[in-house]
């Protein structure tokens, strides 16, 4: 009995080892949790690389793997299209003009400005035609005058025909002299060469008066033809001449330029104008609308080389007019080639 009661006791003891050891367990816990933790890790990525040597069980047999996946037939990529030969250039008019008088005289009023559509004869200045106006006058006046002198004397000469008949007709039968006779001849021939100077002298006068009419007419300065006003250079005031005579006189008003006869032309290398053919098809890019594609085409191959640019002129054309092209405006162009893939050329700006 004593004994018992000895082993229960002991039995309730703490040993104090244990004490000791606890808290030494408790620091090493979370240890142990971080070593679980990247051992499950481990096992997963251990899983994700043998997942494609996994046993196929349909197939049998051990390490066999499942067979790749076919692979889908696709169709055949398409070549690239050739881009063709490429150049730069400008657009350019064919028809452009300076306008100005043909003689020398102030300018008095301007009828233009820039960007106005003109037609062909419209009137685009007036010069000062004070002086003009009477030399017409003066001119019209001359004509006038030997107008009226060829009827005065071709009255003067019928008189003296009917005076010369009846002198004639007296004579046979001896109721005129021969004197008389011969002064009536002599008076009918003064006068019909007077009548014929007279008449020459009217012609005179009739192209003075139309040389100064036309003079006249030269103090309006029309458009050569319909286009559209690029530039204005003269003013009220100002004298103008067709030829320069230094100081402030101007040669022009102002130019046209007729829309209608835009083009492009671009320098070619002459290494590769072997590529280009008059009708050849080409698309043609403004600088300023770099995504607006214009057909074009060859207009020629201009027979003429750059010996310093090593270049060849071509002028193109535009298949469709647009107000939007405007002269002197930079394009590049592309020469639409259906062959074989070509290089792209640099050319020549």
């Amino acid at each position: 009995m004593a004994a018992d009661k000895a082993k229960l006791l002991q039995s309730l003891r703490i040993a104090r080892t244990d004490a000791v050891q606890t808290p030494a367990r408790r620091r090493r816990a979370p240890l142990l949790v971080a070593v679980a933790v990247a051992l499950v890790a481990a096992v997963s990525l251990l899983g994700l690389f043998a997942a494609p040597f996994a046993v196929d069980r349909h197939d049998g047999g051990v390490g066999a793997t499942k067979p790749p996946p076919a692979l889908v037939p696709t169709a055949a990529p398409e070549p690239q299209r050739s881009h063709g030969l490429v150049a730069s250039g400008y657009v350019v008019a064919r028809r452009k003009a300076t306008v100005a008088a043909e003689i020398t005289g102030k300018v008095v009023e301007v009828l233009i400005d820039e960007g106005m559509v003109v037609k062909e004869g419209d009137v685009v200045a007036r010069l000062d035609s004070v002086l003009a106006e009477r030399d017409l006058a003066l001119a019209r006046s001359r004509a006038d005058a030997a107008e009226a002198a060829i009827g005065a004397i071709a009255a003067d000469l019928r008189d003296a025909e009917r005076i010369w008949s009846r002198n004639q007709h007296l004579s046979q039968h001896n109721f005129a002299s021969e004197a008389d006779l011969t002064k009536a001849e002599a008076r009918v021939g003064v006068l019909r060469a007077q009548l014929k100077q007279s008449e020459a002298q009217f012609e005179t006068a009739g192209l003075d008066a139309k040389r100064a009419a036309e003079v006249l007419e030269k103090h309006q300065i029309r458009a050569p033809f319909a286009g559209v006003v690029v530039e204005r250079s003269a003013q009220p005031g100002e004298m103008i001449s067709p030829l320069s005579v230094g100081g402030y006189t101007r040669t022009g008003i102002c130019t046209v330029v007729d829309m209608e006869s835009i083009e492009v032309e671009v320098d070619v290398n002459e290494a590769f104008i072997g590529r280009v053919k008059p009708g050849m098809a080409v698309s043609a890019v403004l600088d300023a609308y770099p995504d607006w594609t214009i057909p074009a085409s060859v207009i020629a191959i201009v027979p003429t080389a750059n010996r310093e640019k090593a270049t060849v002129k071509v002028r193109i054309k535009f298949e469709k007019k647009d107000p939007r092209i405007l002269p002197d405006m930079a394009v590049k162009v592309t020469f639409e080639d259906s062959g074989t893939p070509t290089e792209k050329s640099a050319a020549a700006n």
